[in-house]
Formats: C-alpha cells, structure tokens, sequence
C-alpha cells in the first residue's frame, strides 16, 4: 500500500494524543485527484464524552491560572504554529485543494488571532456603574465563560479554528473543536502542536466523526456554555434545536450568506469586475462573503458580463506548490454535484451561459469558473447560495429597484456596492439589510467585526466584541 503523504493522526483530548477507542479511522482526500492523503482517528461516542469531561476539568484549571501564564501559553502555541507554517499550510493544500498562496490566509488568520486576543483581553476592565443614591458600589465584571464547543466549516480549516480558539484561549474559557470531515488534517496537526509543547491538558481538544457520536452529543451534553459554529444556516438550526433540549447555551454562528454585489452606472466598471472576478476565483468561490447575485446596472452588464469572461478565461486551474495555479478544485463531490445543479437550474430558469458551466475531464473536483446573465429577476435559483465559482448576473434600472432585489434573501451576511456617488453609497449603507456593507472594495482583518443578520448567524467572529461570547457577565454590589 502506497504511503499516505501525511500519514496517520490522532485525536488529541486530555493533552494526549490518542486513537478512537474503537480504533475506527477515516480517510482525508485530497480532491485535486480524489485519493486518500491522511487518515484520522475517527471519534466514538466514549471519546466525545472523555472531549467533554476533559474540556471541563481543563476549564478549571485554564480559569483559574494567572492571565499572564495564559498568555504565555498562548504565545507558546502561536511560536510552535509559525515553526510548521509549512506543514499546515500543505496540509491545508491537500485536505481542500486550496493553492499554496490562498494557504498563507489560513496560517495567518490563526497566529494574528492568537496574538490579537491576547492583547485585546488586557484591555478588558471591570466597568464601575454609577449609584444614583450613593449608597452602593457598582461594578459590571467579566469572567470566564466555561466549555464552548466549535463546529468549523471545511473552506477556511484554520482561519475559522483560529477565529474561535483566539478568544476562547484569551478569555479563560476551554473549547473541544470539531473540524469539518472534509478538511480536518490541519486541525488534528494543531492538536499534535499542543501535545509537543504539553499545553496545559483538557483546555483543548480536537475531535471529528459521525454526528451521532460526536456532533448530537457534543451539543446535547449539558457541559458546553457555548456553541459556536462557521457553516450553513441549516446546520445552525439543527445545532441549536439539540443544543437546545438539555439546557440554555450561549450561541455564537456565522451561517450562510447570499451577498449582493451591487454596480451602479456610475461605478468603476474595471474595479468592480477585478473584485467580483477575485472573490468569485478565491477559494474556488468556497466563502460564505462571496457574492452570488451581481446586480448590475442595465447600462454597463453586457461590458460587465464581458469582463468577467475575460478575466475567467485567463483563470489558471490546477493543483500544487510548484504550478501556481490561481484557482483549485473544490473540496469535495457533494460541491461539484451543488455547483452543477445550480448551474443547470439556472440556464433551465431563463440563465444564458456566457462561460463555463461544467467541471474538467479527468481526476480532481474541478469546476469552470462561470458567468451567466439573466433579463430578468424572477429566477427562483437566485435566492441559493452557491459556494462555487459562479457569477449570476442581473440586470436593474433604478438604486430603489435593485435594494428590493438584493434585501430580498433570507440570508444577510455580506453586501458589496460599487459606485462614485457618495449619495448613492449613503443610500445603499443604510438600506442594506446585512451584516456588512463593503463599499468600493473589500477588507477583512481579525479587529474588524464579522457577522450578519437574519439567518446568517448570532454574534460576530474577529474584533474585541467575539470575545464577550467567551466571557460571562455578573454584576457585584457592595453596600457602603
């Protein structure tokens, strides 16, 4: 048998690294050429119940330490990240076929967190509440929460396992992670990271399996203080309805999104379409913030839709540290089969294909990057995030037309307008029902809060506000 380029890992609970107690494992594939990279230990139930009742002992201990020995910790397991920057980082490349550029976010993302939150928690003071009748002090006081537990979508392994463990860590609290099964290579390498440095045991642990021996009860178990997840609206439902039954949890989500990518008549034509083109290329269009439906003004979508093809065309697939490809496969079958079936539904819904629409001969789950234009709005397929390099694109007439369009989603995660009027711009800030609003660009870093509304999500991931998810709040009163 051919040897495994990343070998065999363990779950790491306890501050062990340790097989699944029934010794069942499950495969990593690579989906650049669908074969197997990796295998894990694959979590019992015996083993999410060892994850929780060593995440609740470690909380006691991880609580209770002086915040500077925290710290310390903290700034230990960040030197150990930067120290096999490179083995993550193609762990990364195989467990999702992400590119070896596209990778740098990933590590970035999570040792930024890491030493972000551990300045950010500094700042954090008792807040003094004023006595009207001067009998009393006030003080509003944060303290650990307790356990949380963090479900991590498979697109951005350890951006999204750094957006969690930062605050977790900083705030006192311990946290059991449960990577997505379709990229957990990474998060298991971070679990043997820890046991190389003997990070303090129970604080964090690293599991992945089936959903009825992991995923239910992780969240029916009435140890968690928190849930906490990146992934679809549907999942977070689902969570919360478990979570739910055995007792009252914090929750904390980032579920899907359906973003507008708004160009007005007056717009950057050349910047709107190199943004559009790059958000919908990066990631082979795997983020949640990725626009889906690109509403462009009548006058300029045919020069737009144009645009895009040229900047697809020249889009360079393919796999590898060498062969510096600008885009990669998708991560799994399940995406090539959604993609394709958007796809189709869309051109059946009145969609004409301009470019792409199909995946590439051969090994590896490849998809064309697309474009497809609609005369109208009315196709149903447009109320579907996608999660793929596809561009919708929709023609409108009128700025009070086209927020109609874009509000009209379930889902408020991302937005995206485009337009030299600062009018118009105040117009669309205002009106957007999302939890963000980009205008004449894009920027993500890990002080700029990220969350949305309606079904995308509860809370926010990144700024000094994700950590009040980690900590608990109580007001103390003494009488003078």
């Amino acid at each position: 048998m051919e040897q495994l380029k990343f070998g065999h890992k363990k779950l790491y609970i306890d501050g062990a690294l340790v097989e699944a107690s029934n010794n069942k494992t499950f495969e990593v594939i690579c989906p650049a050429d669908e074969k197997p990279t990796a295998t894990i230990a694959w979590a019992s139930l015996e083993d999410t119940q060892r994850a929780l009742k060593a995440a609740e002992s470690g909380f006691k201990t991880w609580s209770k330490l002086p915040i500077q020995e925290r710290l310390d910790w903290i700034d230990k397991l960040r030197n150990k990240i930067i120290e096999n920057s490179d083995l993550l980082r193609e762990s990364i490349m195989y467990e999702m076929g992400k590119t070896w550029e596209g990778s740098e976010e990933d590590l970035t993302s999570i040792t930024n967190s890491l030493q972000y939150y551990s300045e950010e928690i500094l700042k954090r003071n008792d807040i003094p509440i004023e006595d009207k009748e001067g009998t009393h002090e006030h003080h509003f006081v944060s303290q650990p929460l307790g356990v949380a537990v963090a479900f991590l979508a498979y697109n951005f392994p350890l951006l999204n396992l750094g957006f969690k463990l930062g605050p977790a860590l900083a705030a006192g609290s311990s946290i059991i992670l449960k990577p997505s099964e379709f990229s957990p290579l990474s998060a298991y390498i971070i679990g043997e990271l820890c046991a190389e440095i003997n990070f303090p045991k129970g604080v964090i642990n690293v599991i992945c399996g089936d959903l009825n021996d992991v995923g239910i009860p992780l969240c029916e178990s009435k140890i968690p203080r928190l849930i906490t997840m990146i992934g679809s609206t549907e999942t977070a439902q689902k969570l919360i309805a478990q979570s739910a039954k055995t007792s009252i949890k914090r929750y904390s989500m980032e579920c899907g999104g359906n973003a507008p990518f708004i160009v007005c008549k007056d717009a950057d034509l050349e910047l709107a379409i190199n943004i559009g083109t790059a958000l919908k290329v990066g990631n082979s269009g795997q983020i949640c913030v990725a626009p889906n439906r690109f509403f462009v003004h009548e006058s300029l979508i045919e020069e737009f839709a144009a645009g895009m093809v040229e900047k697809f065309k020249a889009t360079k697939l393919g796999f590898g540290r060498e062969n510096k490809p600008d885009m990669g496969p998708l991560t799994n079958k399940q995406s090539v089969i959604k993609v394709q079936g958007i796809v189709d539904t869309a051109i059946k819904q009145g969609g004409k294909l301009l470019y792409g629409g199909k995946t590439l001969e051969g090994p590896g789950y490849y998809f064309e990057p697309t474009v497809i234009t609609f005369n109208k709005n009315e196709a149903e397929i447009l109320q579907h995030e996608i999660f793929g390099p596809v561009a919708l694109i929709v023609p409108f007439k009128t700025k009070e037309e086209v927020i109609v369009l874009a509000n009209n989603t379930d889902a408020g995660l991302a937005s995206y307008v485009f337009s030299k009027d600062v009018e118009t711009l105040d117009f669309f800030a205002s009106s957007l029902e999302f939890g963000e609003v980009q205008l004449n660009g894009v920027k993500y870093d890990i002080y700029l809060p990220h969350g949305g509304v309606k079904n995308s999500g509860i809370g926010v991931d990144c700024s000094t506000y994700a950590l009040d998810d980690y900590l608990a709040k109580k007001r103390v009163t003494k009488a003078l």
